[in-house]
């Protein structure tokens, strides 16, 4: 008994000591710390791109003039829990975006309209590309600000 009782002390240290380095959370590094605040639907993607990490849109490479076209969303989850209305996509009017080449070169500003729809013309030589093959890929994205979260979303364009 008496054995038990000097071991007490020791045993009680060690187990608050494993409960404190088990319980201490850290950061995932690879994932981001704010939910995009909006659903960048791209236009003439294939069906389910927006789930897709970087959808692409095929253009003829003969086009002369190629339109990015995104969709912006908002979800409201307000429904969630009721299966019979669920969660509504709504759209963002009046939202700035800034589309650019992954290299940083900026192609334009847009701003939504009442259907939360953004555009912008473009040819293959406002891409960098003057001669474009069938097989081609440009790499762009889609940046704003909403409810003051940044996001970004990817997508690419690929020569038909």
């Amino acid at each position: 008994m008496k054995n038990i009782k000097s071991l007490f002390p020791s045993a009680c240290l060690l187990l608050a000591l494993s409960l404190g380095f088990v319980s201490c959370k850290e950061e995932d590094p690879f994932l981001d710390r704010d939910v995009a605040p909006v659903l960048v639907d791209i236009v003439g993607a294939p069906f389910g791109a927006p789930l897709a990490s970087e959808p692409t849109v095929a253009y003829a490479a003969t086009a002369e003039k190629l339109t990015l076209s995104a969709r912006l969303l908002e979800l409201d989850k307000t429904n969630i829990l009721d299966h019979t209305k669920g969660i509504d996509s709504i759209p963002v009017p009046n939202l700035a975006i800034k589309v650019t080449l992954r290299t940083g070169a900026v192609l334009g500003e847009v701003t939504s309209d009442a259907q939360g729809v953004v555009k912008l013309d473009k040819t293959w030589a406002d891409l960098g590309v003057t001669a474009p093959k069938a097989g081609s890929i440009i790499k762009i994205s889609w940046s704003g600000s909403h409810k003051g979260i940044a996001f970004t979303r990817f997508s690419q364009i690929q020569a038909n």
